[in-house]
């Protein structure tokens, strides 16, 4: 059994076609499949089975999957044992943030690695992918900062190593002088006959809210736009009376807060789990682990400024 036979196996289950598994390992198609193939000649069961076009992972073939990269991960942690001290500090390590999280945390994340020389260069991307193709970008990255809400299921282990980062609310945002800014908290009562900014039909935030208000007031909210980017979402908010829903840490800028505030739900728990997400090897890297650290950092400080922010008796 050799290790890149199992690489290329794992890559088979993460990707899921051949095609894939050979941009991504520079290999020819028919190279992979002679990999593949040596790794059935040792094997008592089969590895994998065609499913209409493609080829696909047995519940044996996932099994030794799941245990590859473990091997790997366990290989990755010898290689870098002798070369942490002096070279994989100085690494470079590539992060990608959905929107929100890469507005709040790049510039500071970025400017973190330039005052340190002899630190990890990041190399920041956004990404705006829904909530299941967060774990196909480990792939391609060092580093995934992902969001899920927080009912959801957790992140499927066997693929992506999980560190979290925070648990952020989501408020109601309206303009400054709007007659409810003037409360603490607002109740899903003191919502009724109010226009919503709303995301877009079928992302998180938006069903919850629909349900919470029809549920309370017997009548469907009154949604207005709708806008995913939360920029868009303050500026509109901004200019008008409308409300909408902004995650607390991450949602609203300085530059809007001078005309949009936030306001916890007194009756309704919304919210969602901020994530670093990383294949098992990546993580055994020094330089990984610093960026990481970082993030936390990073995170924690926009988390206070933000409360600081809330009512003082929130």
């Amino acid at each position: 059994m050799e290790v890149h036979h199992l690489r290329t196996l794992r890559e088979l289950r993460d990707r899921g076609s051949v095609t894939a598994v050979a941009q991504a390992l520079h290999l020819s198609p028919s190279a992979v499949s002679q990999q593949l193939a040596a790794l059935q000649r040792g094997m008592p069961v089969a590895l994998t089975e065609p499913r209409g076009r493609v080829l696909v992972l047995t519940p044996a073939g996932e099994r030794l999957a799941d245990a590859g990269g473990e091997v790997l991960e366990s290989l990755a942690r010898a290689e870098n044992s002798v070369s942490e001290y002096l070279l994989a500090r100085q690494e470079p390590v590539s992060v990608t943030a959905f929107h929100s999280a890469g507005l709040a945390w790049f510039p500071p994340l970025i400017a973190s690695s330039l005052s340190d020389p002899d630190g990890p260069m990041v190399h920041c991307r956004d990404e705006d992918v829904s909530i299941n193709g967060f774990v196909d970008l480990v792939g391609n990255h060092d580093l995934v900062i992902a969001h899920r809400p927080l009912a959801s299921a957790a992140w499927p282990g066997n693929r992506v190593h999980v560190t979290p980062v925070l648990q952020e609310p989501i408020d109601v945002a309206l303009h400054r002088e709007h007659p409810l800014a003037q409360q603490e908290t607002v109740r899903l009562a003191d919502l009724v006959g109010e226009t919503w900014v709303a995301a877009h039909e079928g992302f998180a935030l938006e069903p919850l809210l629909v349900q919470a208000m029809f549920a309370s007031a017997g009548n469907p909210i009154q949604i207005a736009h709708r806008v995913n980017e939360f920029n868009l979402v303050a500026a509109i908010i901004a200019e008008t009376r409308m409300l909408g829903l902004l995650p607390r840490y991450t949602g609203l800028t300085p530059y809007f807060r001078e005309h949009v505030v936030l306001r916890p739900l007194a009756d309704l728990s919304l919210g969602r789990h901020i994530d670093i997400l990383t294949r098992p090897e990546a993580r055994t890297r020094v330089s990984t682990r610093t960026v990481i650290d970082r993030i936390i950092k990073i995170a924690d400080r926009t988390r206070l400024h933000a409360e600081e922010a809330l009512p003082k008796g929130h």
